[in-house]
């Protein structure tokens, strides 16, 4: 166990790099995938180790559940025993638990309102509402998708521009883009040298809708016009109509990118290049975090049968 019931906690420092690297050299779904997995594996990983420390630490405080032989020095000697450091997982644990559960019951809530105000509306694919907020947004649901978009900001759209919003708003609700930011969002909560990659993912899976649109209209000036009159008209929009449930990200990089050429797509960066090389490290931290997750879990199985009596 020792020292590597720790390590977890930190390893996420190695995807810092990746992280900003993506967003610039990787294809945005690469990118959005990639930066999801690290952070869920570590975020998992990490706090497997807090609650293996909190166990640890406090093995000895009244009402512990653990055998009486845990207390045999033998058993001690084999672990780590820090109670000042197991004392303080416990509010760490219940910090990570609380803003996870917190995050959850938010995103469950905006998803329930936003369906209750679509309650009187036809079953379509696409929801216009009659309001004069300009917002739009990708609405997943159990029985079916929907765009909703209200007539405030299709006023503002020319015809090719609206064409241009619907295929990035379909093309978040195809790909479940929802279930990345969410995930990264309980990455965050779990770890706050996590948030980098959350930031990253917000942006890489708004990029990654927006190729999308631009392919299935064929004009991405079209698709950077339509997003930067959305942005503009959109600016100051309360976040109670919901206009940032898929988290826009950076406007003027997003249209930079489109103006520009369409990102190549890659399977994997080659290792000898920056973007390359800090995938590697963050692939490097993500395989450690895993392992010392796992080699101190198993540790603490096997030392606590062994020290459990028959």
């Amino acid at each position: 166990m020792g020292f590597f019931v720790f390590l977890p906690l930190v390893l996420p420092l190695t995807a810092w790099p990746i992280a900003r690297l993506a967003e610039q050299h990787l294809h945005p779904r690469t990118a959005t995938r990639l930066l999801t997995g690290v952070a869920t594996v570590m975020a998992a990983c990490s706090t497997l180790c807090l609650a293996l420390v909190m166990v640890v630490g406090t093995a000895q405080l009244p009402g512990n559940p653990l055998p009486d032989g845990w207390s045999d020095p033998e058993v001690r000697a084999a672990v780590p025993y820090d109670e000042i450091v197991g004392k303080a997982a416990i509010p760490a644990l219940g910090a990570v638990l609380a803003a996870c559960a917190r995050a959850l019951w938010r995103h469950g809530r905006v998803r329930r309102r936003a369906h209750r105000a679509l309650a009187g509306l036809p079953a379509t694919g696409v929801a216009v509402l009659p309001e004069a907020a300009p917002y739009a947004y990708a609405l997943p649901g159990r029985q079916r998708d929907r765009v909703v978009v209200t007539t405030g900001l299709l006023e503002h759209l020319e015809p090719a521009e609206r064409r241009a919003l619907f295929a990035h708003e379909r093309a978040h609700l195809a790909a479940g883009h929802h279930r990345f930011l969410l995930a990264v969002q309980l990455a965050a909560r779990a770890n706050p040298f996590l948030r980098p990659l959350r930031t990253a993912v917000v942006y890489t899976a708004e990029r990654w809708a927006d190729e999308e649109a631009a392919q299935r209209v064929g004009s991405r000036r079209t698709v950077a016009s339509a997003i930067g009159k959305a942005a503009l008209v959109s600016r100051g929009t309360p976040a109670a109509t919901l206009a940032g449930f898929a988290a826009p990200g950076p406007v003027p990089r997003r249209v930079a990118a489109l103006l520009g050429p369409a990102p190549a797509v890659r399977c994997w960066p080659s290792l000898f290049t920056s973007v390359g090389l800090a995938a590697w490290c963050a692939a490097a931290g993500t395989a450690a975090s895993a392992m010392s997750s796992a080699n101190s879990a198993v540790t603490m199985v096997l030392i606590l049968y062994a020290a459990t009596p028959l």
